[in-house]
């Protein structure tokens, strides 16, 4: 598991009018659109023009309705016909204020929508950006599914979407397919799970892109559902009313179809975080990304399955976590002052190169930065001192701008043991803590 960006969110309990013109379709009237996406800590990142303004989505089966948030104020007085409304998932907290906007243009490449509804949560209550290290607008997802068949290629990182009416199923020996059920939407699959003290139990899982874990699974759903003894408490993720907590472990089995997963990683929330979601009693937990990545996955809402169609390049990825105790998150940018050199070269009278000189200038650029947005009681990084608020400045001599969120991530779950060097800012006093990576699991 690429460490812990997890964006779960749940179903908002509202009522929706129904526009039968909110529907999106491929222009010019091909029936396929191919197109590239980032992955980012598991999770999918594409490109969407939204009444003109151009923004990041994250796609995400376990929502619905469009979901849009960290705007600009310009791009926010764009959005059309405007009421506000109360919103509630997962997570901590209560209801929030939020604005449902209807009749917006929205542009996926060549895939189009002019009448498209959104909710927009305003402020900065909930942004993903911080967590992923990249602008993030929006969350879109069921809207999309609903409209086409879709075939995710984790390994080549391409999209491809279908109108149903053309997608044909050829024969294949490496697929296998597995019926969806729907609730409020959503889709749900019937897999097996195992743990060490427990025999087999089929489970009802929502799959959800939007989530970066391998598996989450709820421990009141089911009476086979237990905590193994061998577990640490930790900050899951977030969601839309507030943080999610519970408690990491490992699993020995996961089965879908023919293929078995041992020794995964599984999570279960705790009750207070997920408190909405037993609003569908048969639920047994969340089927995330960290599964779903190894495979070519074919999600086909209108016929209600999911083909998983070969393995992808992260079939065997190993299930990792994070031995740190950190939770990075991105925290804009500072000015951080930079050397660059420079050849200079003279002649002699015989007109041959004599000497070439470097001078040095110096020159003042803004650059990312990361600070610890939570840290694991009892951690390694606990222990050494290291405080919620601190900005990474360097991580083993190196400085932290020179590093993607996701490789930090990495490089804190990899390797038991391994020393970890950091020169932090706090407060504008700078300090260093060393400690080393420790398997809990």
């Amino acid at each position: 598991m690429l460490r812990r960006v997890f964006i779960v969110l749940c179903a908002f309990f509202i009522s929706v009018n129904c526009y039968s013109q909110d529907i999106f379709k491929i222009i010019g009237g091909q029936e396929s659109h191919s197109m590239r996406f980032e992955l980012i800590n598991n999770l999918i990142i594409i490109p969407v023009k939204v009444n003109g303004s151009e923004l990041n989505f994250l796609l995400d089966t376990g929502v619905n309705n469009t979901i849009m948030f960290n705007l600009s104020l310009k791009d926010s007085l764009r959005l059309k016909n405007t009421e506000k409304i109360r919103l509630r998932g997962l997570g901590e907290g209560e209801y929030i204020d939020a604005i449902k906007s209807t009749n917006n243009v929205f542009r996926i490449g060549k895939i189009a929508n002019g009448y498209h509804m959104i909710y927009l949560i305003p402020g900065k209550e909930f942004d993903l950006s911080a967590n992923l290290g990249v602008n993030i607008n929006g969350i879109i997802g069921g809207d999309l599914f609903h409209d086409f068949i879709v075939d995710i290629n984790y390994t080549t990182k391409r999209l491809k979407f279908y109108k149903p009416s053309s997608y044909i199923y050829k024969r294949c020996k490496k697929c296998q397919t597995f019926d969806l059920d729907f609730y409020k939407n959503k889709p749900y699959i019937n897999l097996i799970v195992q743990s060490k003290d427990t025999e087999k139990t089929t489970v009802k899982l929502l799959i959800d892109s939007g989530a970066s874990d391998a598996l989450w699974l709820f421990e009141k759903s089911n009476e086979k559902i237990k905590v193994p003894e061998n577990h640490y408490v930790d900050y899951l993720g977030k969601g839309l009313s507030g943080n999610i907590y519970g408690k990491r472990s490992k699993i020995n089995k996961i089965i879908i179809g023919d293929y078995i997963f041992t020794n995964a990683n599984v999570a279960y929330p705790d009750s207070s975080s997920i408190k909405t979601v037993y609003k569908h009693k048969d639920r047994n937990g969340t089927l995330g990304s960290e599964l779903l990545k190894r495979f070519r996955v074919v999600i086909d809402y209108p016929a209600k399955k999911i083909t998983f169609k070969k393995k992808s390049r992260y079939f065997n990825t190993p299930f990792l976590y994070d031995m740190s105790g950190i939770e990075l998150s991105y925290s804009g940018k500072m000015l951080v002052r930079e050397r660059q050199g420079s050849l200079y070269g003279g002649t002699n009278r015989q007109g041959t190169s004599s000497a070439i000189e470097i001078v040095y200038n110096y020159v003042y650029a803004f650059k990312q930065s990361y600070q610890i947005e939570v840290i694991r009681k009892k951690s390694p990084a606990e222990k050494a001192g290291l405080l919620v608020g601190d900005v990474i400045l360097q991580i083993n001599g190196k400085p932290a701008f020179n590093y993607k969120l996701q490789e930090i991530t990495h490089m804190f779950s990899a390797k038991e043991g391994k020393q970890i060097r950091l020169l932090i800012d706090r407060g504008g006093e700078v300090l260093t803590y060393s400690f080393r990576l420790k398997r809990i699991l």
